[in-house]
């Protein structure tokens, strides 16, 4: 009966927990990671690192769809176990086997969407009311895991080694697994449930593209989705690259990256609540959306020029900035649809960010392909670029454009800040868009620390 049962009455720190452990176990393999990619892909690194997170994202916007319809009629419980249990599959195979360890991190975007399952098991346990305080809650500690572990792994991998990290790592994540089995119950009401397996779910339901094919019914919704779909391209694609660039291009060690992670990500936690509630206050959810966008242009460029590490601790303090917009994107989605809508146009936003997840880091490892942005070793680069289009010889020697992925992600950020200026804004309702904008905005780290806040 405790299998079925779970500890207590389902709640929101049941999803809570589940969401810690799992993405602490990911935030102390920054480090190793990072040698474990050079080691596997000595050549064309940002390449691969973009395929694998390209296809990983490609496969997580497929199967969200299906998998958030089989849990409203199966519940919650089953799918987060599938979910964390494959997302987690590939860290024991880290120092195992690199080469399954980057096919099973690859082949697991079919599973890796927790955050979903974890947002229907709050939205099962808690009112309307609560529901902003409970996502603000797992949106916390979602941000604490992620400042917290890449710091913990690399002390953990300079004094005792990588071995040590990914045996950790494995072990928190049996212990999340663990925890479902015993101690989750499940949240979906039994009424609401359907015990028998072979209950029909409609194509419409699991396809991915069906909510995209109904954005450009409503010329304010298509406006909003194509100024997320090209502000969160950059961003999912800088994501996927940006730890690996720190340390080969512009020469962090792995201690600053876990020091850079910390401090980037404890400044877009004050902006997304002090500095995101005065803004919407004062400006309004648009131009909160248009300041937003415009942080992000500035920090894309300064990344993209930008060869010191002071320009890139500078960048980070504007990046955290830039962490508001998707909030007041969600906000004002929230706005501009009818309330029996809302989650259908939420819903539109997700699919577009999912498809992002997949397009945006195979963009990033492409470009740098391009630009011959390349890795020769885990210490300071040093090698001949004899087939460079730039005159690139190493870092001593920098390139014009150090980072040319993020100069092209300015770009296509000033594009959404242009398609912005025609959204029209409605007047707001104090009550409804609050939850809208916090799950949102964490429903996309799914990934990645996903988007701004690193």
């Amino acid at each position: 009966f405790l299998l079925q049962q779970g500890v207590g009455r389902p709640s929101v720190y049941h999803a809570v927990v589940v969401i810690f452990l799992e993405f602490f176990a990911w935030g102390l393999l920054t480090t190793p990671m990072l040698t474990v990619l050079h080691e596997t892909f000595p050549q064309h690194t940002f390449l691969m690192n973009g395929l694998i997170q390209g296809v990983k994202g490609l496969l997580s916007f497929m199967s969200a769809p299906l998998i958030g319809a089989l849990s409203d009629v199966w519940g919650r419980r089953t799918f987060l176990l599938v979910t964390v249990f494959f997302t987690c599959a590939p860290i024991p195979l880290m120092r195992l086997s690199p080469w399954w360890y980057f096919a099973m991190i690859s082949m697991s975007g079919a599973f890796s969407v927790t955050f979903s399952v974890i947002f229907a098991y709050v939205a099962d346990v808690t009112d309307e009311r609560e529901r902003s305080t409970a996502y603000g809650l797992v949106s916390a500690t979602f941000a604490a895991s992620l400042v917290t572990s890449p710091a913990i792994g690399a002390y953990l991998s300079a004094w005792y080694g990588d071995n040590l990290v990914v045996l950790v790592a494995t072990l928190i994540a049996l212990a999340d697994i663990c925890f479902i089995l015993l101690a989750v119950p499940e949240s979906l009401p039994d009424k609401m449930r359907l015990n028998n397996w072979g209950a029909p779910i409609s194509w419409e339901q699991a396809d991915p593209f069906t909510s995209l094919k109904k954005v450009g019914q409503d010329p304010t919704v298509l406006l909003i989705c194509i100024t997320v779909f090209l502000s969160y391209l950059p961003e999912a694609g800088q994501y996927s690259s940006f730890f690996l660039y720190l340390r080969q291009v512009i020469n962090f060690s792995s201690t600053t990256i876990a020091v850079f992670i910390g401090v980037v990500g404890i400044l877009s936690i004050v902006a997304q609540t002090l500095f995101l509630t005065l803004l919407m206050r004062t400006l309004g959810n648009k131009n909160t959306v248009l300041l937003g966008l415009g942080f992000q242009i500035l920090q894309l460029a300064w990344y993209g020029f930008g060869s010191e590490p002071w320009m890139i601790w500078a960048a980070g303090a504007v990046a955290a900035m830039s962490s508001i917009t998707f909030p007041a994107v969600s906000a004002l989605v929230s706005q501009s649809a009818d309330p029996d809508k809302q989650g259908v146009v939420q819903g539109m936003i997700t699919g577009i960010r999912g498809l992002c997840n997949g397009l945006g880091p195979a963009l990033y490892g492409f470009i740098f392909f391009l630009f011959n942005v390349e890795l020769n070793s885990m210490d300071p680069i040093q090698g001949d670029f004899s087939i460079d289009p730039l005159p690139v010889h190493g870092p001593a020697e920098r390139a014009l454009i150090p980072g040319p992925p993020f100069l092209l992600g300015s770009c296509t950020v000033v594009v959404a800040f242009l398609v912005a200026l025609f959204i029209p804004e409605k007047r707001s309702c104090p009550s409804s868009p609050s939850h809208l904008s916090l799950s949102e905005n964490d429903e996309d780290f799914e990934p990645l620390l996903q988007d701004s806040i690193v």
